[in-house]
């Protein structure tokens, strides 16, 4: 059936996507309990940053294929172009703390589509990489096609959705689908280092932040002026952390911020 599963060390908490034997295929379950642990997640108090990974030796070769009629939108003239694939995948796009996908081995298709979801993505250098539903003769999820264009542009979701072609990391990289590409050896290690630097900032520079970029990311039927209207928001809320930051910079010392939403 596979399983979704949480770790929190200190302010971060990893959720693992886990299914033995099927390069952590996700299932039907795993689809619809994604944006109950987010939502439980988000929660937290003195949570700072989810990472997103794959149990063992990969991030996930996608949707599990013996149970698409499950996990599909259903066929025919009134179906819709949501489902629960696009539900986890507005759950993580729409997660107020930031994401970081940690890509190891196969992020094909459905994987994609939440690695994409996240903020950030990083990935090691024998990753792979791919977007399918030419191979299966199905439909990628509006959503995910749409998330694929704003990365790549579509140009180059046209060639990756149409060829359904399996690239490596050094590619993904070029195509701006990872911001990041990690030796092997050394990948945990960044990721275990980078979730720390995140958690060290300002987080009320990386919500604001967030927000903002999700504003500009919008795209049709947003207002021009909403990024600016985000903006004057986050100015009006009261925090610490520009005072302490500036403090710290002209001591030369790491600044000790406060802010936690």
């Amino acid at each position: 059936m596979g399983s979704i599963q949480v770790e929190q060390t200190g302010a971060v908490a990893t959720v693992s996507l886990s299914s033995v034997g099927k390069r952590n295929a996700i299932s039907a379950s795993m689809w619809r309990e994604l944006p109950i642990v987010l939502d439980s997640l988000a929660s937290i108090a003195d949570l700072k940053l989810v990472v997103l990974r794959g149990a063992g030796n990969d991030f996930s070769s996608g949707a599990d294929i013996s149970e698409l009629d499950e996990i599909l939108p259903a066929r025919g003239e009134n179906s819709t172009a949501d489902g629960i694939m696009t539900a986890a995948e507005d759950a993580l796009a729409d997660f107020p703390l930031p994401t970081l996908a940690a890509i190891d081995g196969f992020c094909v298709g459905g994987g994609w589509q939440l690695a994409a979801a996240c903020d950030i993505r990083i990935c090691s250098e024998r990753s792979t990489f791919g977007v399918t539903p030419s191979r299966l003769g199905i439909i990628y999820p509006l959503s995910g096609i749409r998330r694929l264009v704003s990365i790549v542009g579509p140009a180059l979701a046209r060639h990756i959705l149409y060829s359904g072609e399996i690239f490596n990391s050094a590619t993904a990289a070029n195509w701006g689908m990872v911001s990041e590409v990690v030796p092997d050896a050394k990948f945990w290690e960044r990721v275990a280092e980078f979730s720390e630097t995140l958690v060290s900032r300002s987080q009320f520079s990386i919500r604001a932040t967030k927000k903002i970029i999700d504003a500009l990311d919008a795209g049709d039927g947003v207002s021009p002026n909403a990024a600016a209207e985000v903006v004057k928001e986050w100015l009006g809320k009261n925090s610490p952390d520009r005072e302490l930051g500036i403090a710290a910079f002209l001591r030369k010392e790491r600044p000790d911020f406060e802010w936690n939403g």
